[in-house]
């Protein structure tokens, strides 16, 4: 039966060469075109490895590994080792990571391969079986693309959950707690004190809130305009604060002093000196992973008042 060796190798020249981009994807690192050109064809030298009177060599894990690792070093180079270290592991890992999305959606879609081999069988002429061909040849952009996207998601959950912090904040002698997420892009203070905003989503739960709040997190133009009433004790705490929002003109929120803002990130139990809070029903998170937007403004000024764990 022929082999056709140059059409094996091309392929595998090819996968080596989208492996390596993937690791650099992942490790962030910014590599020139060649250098993972370089890294692929060396890694295709062991396909023709195959044909030569060492072969059984070729075939064994540390010449395997030997190959890895000057793909890695043709790839990356060497700046120091772990530099090189967590190279070479990502490259196995999204190796694995890979071949287990091919073999996972290999076996979900199983059918009768026998049967497929005994009908193609005057195909076959020294590629293999076409059906494995093909699959091979659809799955791997597939299941890269599906890792390259899913890396990224994974990495922004990282990065959203980096940002996440525990906020309890004191409003009429009745404790609050929420999580919130520190947002650079906000930066609305109040124009007069210069106090930083916070934004606190109450939708969903509005029964745990003073009819006050509510209606200031409902329409707040109302009780600008004094079409709903609030208490004395309430209008003493309310700041009208102008915001401005990208397409829109400039419009009025509500804001109101807490008796006390803290946050709990590990061990750390920060407070708030000078903030406001202002209550909106919109939902900031669509999957609920937080329900407050921190100005980073509190989190600069925030001094740490205890270092002990809250149960629960």
């Amino acid at each position: 039966m022929a082999i056709y060796l140059d059409v094996i190798w091309a392929l595998n020249f090819l996968f080596d060469t989208l492996l390596l981009y993937l690791t650099a994807i992942i490790l962030k690192r910014h590599v020139k075109w060649w250098r993972l050109i370089a890294g692929g064809l060396i890694g295709s030298i062991i396909i023709l490895l195959v044909i030569t009177p060492i072969h059984s060599v070729a075939g064994h894990p540390l010449m395997k590994l030997l190959f890895s690792v000057f793909m890695v070093y043709t790839a990356f180079g060497y700046k120091r080792l772990k530099f090189f270290f967590s190279g070479l592991m990502t490259f196995y890992l999204t190796t694995f990571l890979i071949g287990g999305v091919l073999i996972g959606a290999h076996y979900f879609v199983q059918f009768d391969f026998e049967l497929s081999v005994a009908v193609m069988i005057g195909s076959v002429k020294g590629f293999g079986d076409p059906i494995s061909w093909l699959f091979v040849l659809i799955g791997f952009p597939l299941a890269w693309h599906f890792s390259r996207k899913n890396i990224e998601t994974f990495e922004m959950v990282k990065i959203q959950y980096d940002s996440l912090i525990d906020v309890e904040i004191m409003l009429n002698s009745k404790l609050y707690s929420f999580k919130g997420l520190i947002d650079s892009g906000n930066q609305l203070y109040d124009p007069i004190s210069k106090m930083p905003v916070m934004f606190i989503s109450i939708k969903g739960n509005e029964g745990d809130f003073p009819e006050e709040i509510q209606a200031m997190a409902e329409d707040p133009e109302k009780v600008v305009l004094g079409q709903h009433t609030v208490s004395a004790e309430w209008e003493h705490r309310m700041r009208i604060i102008p915001y401005k929002v990208v397409g829109q003109d400039h419009q009025l929120i509500i804001a109101v002093k807490p008796e006390s803002i803290k946050f709990r990130k590990t061990e750390e139990v920060l407070e708030v000196n000078r903030g406001l809070i202002s209550f909106t029903m919109q939902e900031l998170s669509s999957d609920d992973a937080f329900q407050c937007i921190v100005h980073p403004k509190m989190m600069a000024s925030a001094k740490q008042v205890s270092a002990e764990i809250r149960a629960g």
